[in-house]
Parts: C-alpha cells; structure tokens; sequence
C-alpha cells in the first residue's frame, strides 16, 4: 500500500512540474496584412485557348481515322 502511494505521488509530482513548467507568453500585437488578388487577363485566355485547341484535335483525330463506317452501315442494310 505505501508503494503505491509513493509510487502515485511521484507520478504526480512529475507531471505537475511539467504542467508549470514556462509560461503564459505576452501576444503579439501584429498590424493587419491586406491580401491582394492578381486577376489578370492571362488565365482567361488561357481558358479559352486550350478548349480550343482540344476541340481542333479531336475534330482531326476523328477526320484521319482511316474508315469512315458508311461501307459497314451500307453491308447492313443491304441484308
């Protein structure tokens, strides 16, 4: 009984030292910082720019595909 008691004051008096131990530190007073948005015009052409030139692609992508699936439409209905 009296190792635990000891043993149990001791964990305490560790952990309250730690607990005290520094200190409330004074704030800081800082003066207030004004963020300020670039909005130029660069990313809005880009916006429109890349669409662009994805739909170019796929547009010649679809024109360069070898067959153009009519004979296969014409084999089908020809049955």
């Amino acid at each position: 009984m009296n190792k635990l008691i000891s043993t149990t004051a001791c964990i305490l008096a560790l952990t309250a030292g730690a607990a005290f131990a520094g200190g409330m530190a004074e704030p800081i007073e800082m003066a207030p910082v004004e963020i300020i948005e670039d909005t130029g015009n660069a990313s809005s052409s880009a916006g429109l720019i890349i669409p662009l030139i994805l739909i170019a692609l796929i547009a010649a992508a679809m024109q360069s595909s070898g067959g153009d699936g009519g004979e296969a439409a014409e084999a089908v209905i020809d049955m």
